[in-house]
């Protein structure tokens, strides 16, 4: 992101600071400033996990970070026509990819962030939301997406990953699935022991790891 510090350094403030009118002041600053919109989405998911972490030391409370999630999403509105206009003719839709934060998990910034970015790409996106009954992703591929999005932010939810991936093997449909995992304590590792596809530290690197396949 070189030569876009100072857009990067106020796209993450005016999130920790979660007042929607100052995100989407500075969101249109860094557009001025011709900053493309998929750095000025991995900026704002930075300053949204630091508000996540000052969530939980006490610092926010849940107005504080409802607030920052409603500045980010009505920025994802302006960056996805962004998006759309620097994917240019990736007009055909690539697969079909069911997403969701899975049973028990109300958090699904990274998450929405993620099946944005994936639908500006060229990909048809189901988005189930958040606290998705783990039967709804398995419903979805039998309905015709040939991949699954999992998201889990807290270690009590991981698990249903793994669980969705053995309901999927005993549907007989996990080798027609690509799986992929995300979320603040999902790992590499998580991902090659539950047997997932793809893992992405971002929502970035989700969607390149997804294109190239």
């Amino acid at each position: 992101m070189a030569g876009f510090e100072n857009e990067k350094k106020a796209l993450q403030d005016a999130m920790v600071a979660y007042k929607v009118p100052g995100i989407l002041d500075a969101v249109e600053k860094a557009r001025a400033a011709k900053m493309p919109a998929n750095d000025i989405i991995n900026a704002m998911g930075d300053g949204m996990t630091e508000v996540g972490v000052l969530f939980e030391r006490g610092k926010l409370f849940l107005p504080h970070v409802l607030s920052a999630a409603a500045g980010m999403t009505k920025a994802m509105e302006v960056l996805g026509e962004d998006l759309k206009a620097q994917g240019g003719a990736e007009a055909a839709k690539k697969a079909s990819v069911v997403m969701g934060t899975v049973e028990g998990d109300v958090h699904d910034i990274g998450k929405s962030i993620c099946s944005t970015m994936l639908q500006c790409a060229g990909f048809d996106v189901h988005d189930l939301g958040r606290d998705v009954p783990k039967q709804k992703f398995i419903d979805e591929c039998n309905n015709g997406c040939t991949m699954c999005g999992m998201s889990a932010l807290m270690t009590t939810t991981m698990t249903v990953q793994r669980d969705v991936i053995e309901m999927m093997k005993e549907a007989g449909i996990r080798d027609k699935i690509v799986v992929m995992v995300g979320g603040a304590p999902v790992t590499q590792s998580w991902c090659d022991k539950i047997g997932a596809d793809v893992y992405g530290e971002s929502a970035s690197e989700t969607v390149s790891k997804v294109k190239d396949l």
